[in-house]
């Protein structure tokens, strides 16, 4: 008979794109079970973006927590470790948790764990944000979303920062582009990205926006001087914290980044959001592409030789701005419309 699940902590403490493709799980629990409290422990710095998802009650910051204190006074039936930490599994063992999730192929989850979720992430050919859902079986929850089951199950909602807003103008096609990861995947070259802008100077109507943090907007000054120099270009690196990134997202009409954080928060709230990957397992679209409503990704036909490299490889090179354009221009022609078909319904005609 599986446990009884009525207070849950859900451990996921890495990066920001692997923290929103964990959301979907959290979700599906409080639809599963009514009255459950669902609580997420990350790192503080993606904890702005997890207060901003109606499925989780309560943002937990790891650095901020005393491994012990947290299990204290029986606070949670069940910790799912959806991303493994040695010192908090221990201190759930001696708290003697009821149910301790964890996933089999970390060893100190043998010891430390009394469920264990049997898979590899490594070898699967499952999105990231279906493999989450691995997670539940050892709990008698045996259930494989679709893709397309997964994207109500996010509950993101972006904040509203009347500042923000204030830097948009309504008839303008506001464009994110996201050109770093912070070291967390294959980039898009940043001539790639220059190329793209003055591919869109031809049309006034598009505004670009570029975010980063202030030391990639250093990098970004020193070997990207051609993009920032654009006209269409707004330069806002360093200049927002992630709630500030989340409210810009929210706001504009679309994004296009690798496989980081700023593009899975922008599929998970329905914004257009473009990927760029490349074709190598197990960092291509099929594990990590972006998940949306609106959300497309891109790769190269095949992998190239030199794929073996850290970062820049010549199949994500290959991806061309042309391709990238043609994906905004649809976005743009959608936008268009629908405020057409707006300004109609308010006429009355």
């Amino acid at each position: 008979m599986p446990p009884a699940l009525s207070r849950i902590l859900i451990c996921r403490t890495d990066n920001i794109g692997d923290v929103v493709l964990t959301l979907p799980l959290a979700g599906y629990l409080k639809q599963l079970i009514p009255g459950v409290t669902v609580d997420m422990l990350c790192r503080g710095y993606a904890a702005p973006v997890v207060r901003c998802c109606g499925a989780i009650d309560r943002v937990l910051a790891v650095e901020e927590m005393d491994a012990d204190t947290l299990f204290e006074d029986g606070r949670y039936d069940t910790v799912i470790f959806a991303f493994p930490h040695r010192a908090l599994a221990l201190a759930a063992r001696r708290a003697k948790v009821p149910n301790r999730v964890g996933s089999s192929h970390r060893l100190h989850h043998w010891w430390t764990c009394n469920r264990l979720a049997h898979f590899s992430r490594v070898r699967s050919r499952l999105h990231e944000a279906q493999l989450n859902f691995a997670l539940l079986k050892p709990l008698g929850i045996d259930y494989l979303p679709s893709l397309a089951e997964i994207l109500p199950l996010y509950r993101l909602q972006a904040p509203r920062s009347p500042e923000i807003a204030a830097m948009f103008d309504a008839a303008t096609f506001n464009l994110i582009l996201h050109p770093k990861s912070n070291g967390n995947g294959r980039e898009w070259p940043l001539e790639r990205y220059a190329e793209l802008a003055d591919r869109l100077r031809g049309d006034p109507g598009i505004a670009i926006w570029i975010t980063g943090s202030r030391a990639e907007g250093e990098l970004l000054a020193r070997d990207a001087g051609a993009l920032l120099a654009s006209p269409n270009v707004r330069n806002l690196c360093g200049q927002l914290d992630l709630e500030g990134l989340v409210a810009l997202i929210g706001m504009a009409d679309g994004l296009v980044a690798s496989g980081t954080g700023p593009l899975h928060v922008a599929a998970a709230l329905g914004r257009n959001a473009l990927g760029l990957f490349p074709p190598v397992q197990p960092i291509d679209i099929t594990r990590w592409g972006a998940l949306g409503t609106n959300a497309t990704s891109l790769a190269a036909a095949r992998q190239c030789d030199s794929c073996t490299g850290p970062q820049a490889c010549e199949c994500m090179q290959a991806i061309s701005a042309a391709q990238v354009a043609e994906v905004i221009s649809r976005w743009r022609d959608r936008t268009v419309a629908c405020h057409a078909g707006a300004r109609l319904a308010g006429t009355g005609s």
